[in-house]
């Protein structure tokens, strides 16, 4: 009978913020990490020398950061940064500075705990550090809105806000009212390959409620369902866009599948915990491996197809807030309120020579 091997340790700890990391996401093509702090600092860090490239106050110390967000639809060289100051900042990165005034400012006047959301399209390889990506057209990201149950689309090319779900009949009504799931305590827009250019959107309640959103049509979701007792706080898809895992404050972890050409999402798997609560989730880039992050100071790595435990990680001495993996498969990071960054290389995808 063979014996399973101990957990890993880390392979490296980034120190230097001084409040608790709330979040934490990878460069899409270079060695750069980028986290945030409840102190409203925003770092970049090297992930192959381990050390810190920038620093900047972006929000304050009252408010600080909630959410740092990266995507190739954005801009290879832009960050997002979310305070609860009711802003989005839009930056641009310079030798991997941060520029010292954003881009755009986005003034949201949301004040929740609901990170934002860019939009996930069905995911490609990309060449290793490629810089020359020049999206084109309409760069969205989706936010909880200024009514809490409310969810917003924004334009970071003009700063405005051009759609919210559900939307409002001409008569200026809603046919979907969401006010009495509570608030929205997680969102996760995407571009399905069946959408044929429209966005969509996954989002997740305090009454533990998950809806599904088609913008061709924002008055009435394609579905709802509620797979969580207790509010949903994360929601992540895979790189096919057509599955995926959510967290909540209860004492489980959903797999769950979306048929596109039914408009339904199906529980694939239930995954009890022992102790209840996570703030963050995160599907590899490949599908093969998904991470959770626990408010027990864990970090749980499950092989998504099947949604068998492999791995307890237990580095952290406090709330894990965030997990997020890098475009090449090679690097998981978990950001926590114990003020550090932990770098951990598990399951390393297999290379064609």
């Amino acid at each position: 009978m063979s014996k399973r091997l101990p957990p890993p340790d880390p392979v490296a700890v980034l120190r230097g913020h001084r409040a608790s990391v709330m979040d934490v996401c990878f460069h899409p093509t270079r060695p750069l990490l980028f986290t945030g702090s409840a102190d409203g600092e925003l770092r970049i860090w090297d992930t192959v020398q381990h050390r810190t490239i920038s620093s900047a106050w972006v929000h304050s110390a009252a408010h600080g950061i909630i959410c740092v967000a990266a995507s190739p639809l954005i801009g290879n060289n832009k960050i997002l940064s979310q305070g609860r100051d009711g802003t989005v900042k839009y930056w641009d990165i310079e030798d991997g500075n941060l520029s010292r005034m954003p881009l755009v400012t986005i003034r949201t006047d949301s004040y929740h705990f609901c990170k934002l959301s860019l939009v996930k399209r069905p995911f490609t390889c990309p060449k290793p550090f490629e810089d020359d990506i020049h999206p084109e057209g309409p760069k969205y990201l989706a936010i909880a809105g200024q009514e809490s149950s409310e969810v917003e689309i924004w334009d970071l090319n003009t700063a405005e806000r051009f759609a919210k779900l559900p939307q409002n009949c001409s008569n200026g009504s809603s046919s979907h009212s969401t006010k009495g799931r509570g608030m929205c305590m997680a969102v996760q827009a995407f571009l399905p390959s069946e959408s044929e250019g429209f966005l969509h959107v996954l989002t997740g309640y305090e009454d533990g409620t998950m809806v599904w959103w088609d913008m061709r049509h924002t008055s009435l979701p394609l579905t709802s369902v509620k797979f969580h007792l207790e509010p949903v706080i994360t929601l992540s898809l895979d790189g096919s866009c057509k599955g995926g895992i959510s967290g909540a404050a209860d004492d489980k972890i959903v797999i769950y599948s979306l048929d596109h050409s039914l408009g339904s999402c199906v529980v694939q798997k239930e995954i009890s915990l022992e102790r209840p609560g996570i703030a963050g989730t995160s599907i590899r880039p490949d599908s093969k491996i998904a991470a959770t992050a626990g408010w027990d100071h864990r970090v749980r790595i499950y092989n998504y197809r099947k949604g068998n435990a492999l791995a307890i990680l237990k580095y952290h001495r406090a709330t894990c807030t965030a997990v997020s993996f890098s475009t090449d498969c090679r690097l998981m990071a978990s950001s926590s309120e114990d003020t550090t960054v932990a770098l951990w290389e598990l399951y390393p995808p297999c290379t064609v020579t």
